[in-house]
């Protein structure tokens, strides 16, 4: 199954962001959607890490991928412009890593102008601003040179605004500290060196990671405690607590308000029932399940079966969901140090497994933690579960096939069926995927001999999927779908991100925002995103029952399922359509109108009215 669940960012893969940028042309093709851009192979004959760790062997390849990477700006017309900072930003770092300064800086400008995010206008590329502005004057290594990047970062943090960068200020401090050389060089011995042995060569899907892992190697990681000292220096020095601005417009609904029970379905990869009790629909005094693994078979189970070697390690899996948690959000807990601890100081050999078992830990946990939103402040919320498997293993499993993609297609009406027979109002879905997805899952498998028959192939399996879920969500119109946006930061209309790409009027798609109303950098956003809520640091239950904080546009979603799960306990005639007029037209738009957000209070005070 391609649907991935949208995770809390996993900040071990978030190191170096990559892209490219430049050029005009008189007669460009218009790119309207990701699947148009051209595509591109590289040839690569032995060890990808001896190509990353050669700068004899990498200055070819990187010549060739900075050929190409010009040719797409200097000749399609790119309206989106999260594709075009992607590509001046991998340019960008060719430039640093051929010692072109004075370019990789002029690079980052125009990387910084393009942004649209406020916390991306002020400091995205700061990092390689300052690490090409003191190589310049002091050369690349050396005492002169980490004091100077750690000046520039200083100097360019001091003037702004700590309430919109703190986030990303936090995130990249964690990043520095998990960074170690067994995940820089991880997906290159796992997930490249697999495909070019098959293939003998990788596409511009899985070229630029090439370009990051040099990048990482023999830049970021030397710069390691550096750049965690400065940052740390600058969050030290900024304490003051960031406004919440989701109290004062939270609801908690009493039993009184309420006129009968609302079943709301989380459809997402399972939920712990015990913890929710007394808010079940149940069927034969058993709790209302409909699971199907992850070859789209039925099963049973309310929680995903785990693996022999991790069924008496489910504590210290959720501890670690805990400690990158607590990396995001800067505090020092004993969870936070492990973690550290764990990931720089892995080992070749055990990168593969570590990151399997945290994508396994994260599949696990990630709806019970999202039921636990859903629910939140509703006596007559009832919940519903429909449990969907996600692959976590780095080659992926299953490979895509049609008999798969037709399995799926059963699948999701099969969902929308149980759904319907439990009365369901509200489902909640915070997964997702695109036809990206696919093409890259069948370059991991070896399947297609090129870019273009994977390209043709992943079309195929993507419509069909589209198309069923299309089907499913129109043939329930009395249900409300909500979905999460995505957290790639990029249109989930022009990568194609299916739902959250679909447009249904029983379905709304939610974006991402903090505890200020401030954008969050990993958020999706697009014409099918809606409405903007809470989905930084949001506590839930995990498996277990331990209390967490976790962020993604996973936690954002259920917010918005929580919220119209409150508006039918008020008025259980609303409709679908009316549901998301309520929320829409209740939310406070923000000054950049990036933003719209939620605004429980008054929703529930306009269904109430109704």
């Amino acid at each position: 199954m391609f649907l991935k669940a949208f995770q809390p960012r996993r900040l071990l893969w978030v190191f170096v962001a990559l892209a490219t940028g430049v050029a005009v042309a008189q007669t460009k093709p218009r790119i309207d959607k990701a699947a148009d851009l051209p595509r591109f192979s590289y040839k690569i004959d032995g060890k990808v890490e001896d190509l990353v760790r050669s700068p004899e062997r990498f200055a070819p390849f990187a010549a060739a991928v900075r050929r190409d990477t010009e040719s797409v700006l200097a000749g399609y017309d790119t309206a989106d412009g999260a594709t075009r900072r992607g590509l001046i930003n991998l340019l960008a770092t060719l430039d640093y890593l051929d010692g072109r300064y004075d370019s990789a800086m002029t690079r980052v400008a125009e990387f910084r102008a393009l942004q649209d995010k406020p916390s991306d206008k002020l400091i995205a590329g700061l990092r390689l601003q300052a690490m090409a502005a003191a190589a310049k004057s002091s050369g690349p290594s050396g005492d002169a040179y980490r004091r100077a990047v750690a000046e520039t970062i200083q100097r360019e943090l001091a003037p702004l605004p700590y309430a919109v960068i703190e986030n990303d200020i936090k995130g990249a401090k964690a990043n520095a500290e998990l960074i170690g050389e067994a995940l820089v060089l991880g997906q290159v011995r796992e997930v490249m060196q697999p495909i070019v042995d098959r293939s003998g060569s990788l596409s511009s899907d899985f070229a630029p990671g090439v370009a990051s892992a040099r990048f990482a190697l023999t830049a970021f990681l030397p710069l390691k405690q550096t750049l965690v000292d400065t940052y740390g220096s600058y969050l030290a020095a900024h304490q003051a607590q960031k406004a919440d601005i989701w109290a004062a417009r939270d609801v908690t609904l009493q039993p009184a308000q309420t006129r009968g029970p609302v079943a709301i379905g989380v459809w997402d990869s399972g939920v712990e029932t015990s913890l929710y009790s007394s808010q079940l629909v149940r069927e034969k005094g058993q709790p209302a399940v409909i699971a199907f693994d992850k070859y789209s078979r039925p099963t049973t189970g309310e929680l995903m079966p785990l693996p022999a070697a991790q069924q008496g390690r489910v504590a210290e899996m959720m501890s670690r969901t805990k400690g990158f948690s607590d990396l995001r959000s800067n505090i020092d807990s004993k969870e936070a140090s492990e973690v550290k601890r764990y990931l720089s100081g892995l080992t070749p050999d055990q990168y593969k497994p570590a990151v399997e078992e945290l994508g396994m830990a994260g599949d696990y946990s990630h709806g019970t933690h999202v039921a636990g939103i859903s629910l939140a402040g509703n006596p007559a919320a009832r919940l519903v579960v429909g449990r969907i498997e996600f692959g976590y293993t780095l080659k992926p499993d299953p490979c895509p096939s049609r008999e798969l993609a037709e399995r799926d297609a059963a699948a999701s009406q099969a969902y929308v069926d149980f759904f319907k027979r439990e009365h369901v109002r509200v489902v909640n879905m915070s997964w997702g995927g695109s036809v990206g997805d696919f093409e890259s899952d069948l370059e991991k498998c070896g399947i297609g001999k090129t870019a273009d028959e994977r390209k043709a192939l992943a079309r195929q399996y993507f419509e069909i999927q589209t198309s069923s879920l299309t089907r499913a969500f129109s043939s329930a119109p009395e249900i409300l779908f909500v979905t999460a946006a995505g957290n790639s930061n990029n249109d989930a209309s022009f990568i194609e991100s299916v739902p959250s790409g679909i447009t249904l009027p029983n379905l709304i798609t939610v974006g991402a925002v903090d505890s200020a109303g401030e954008e969050a950098s990993f958020t999706s956003y697009g014409p099918t995103v809606k409405v903007h809520a809470n989905g930084y640091q949001v506590e839930s239950y995990l498996p277990g029952g331990s209390r967490v904080p976790l962020s993604g546009t996973s936690m954002a979603s259920p917010q918005v399922a929580n919220l119209a799960g409150k508006l039918l306990a008020v008025n259980p005639k609303l409709t679908p359509t009316e549901l998301i007029r309520i929320i829409v037209d209740t939310a406070d738009r923000s000054a950049d109108g990036r933003r719209n957000l939620v605004n429980p209070k008054k929703a529930i005070a306009a269904a109430t009215a109704a």
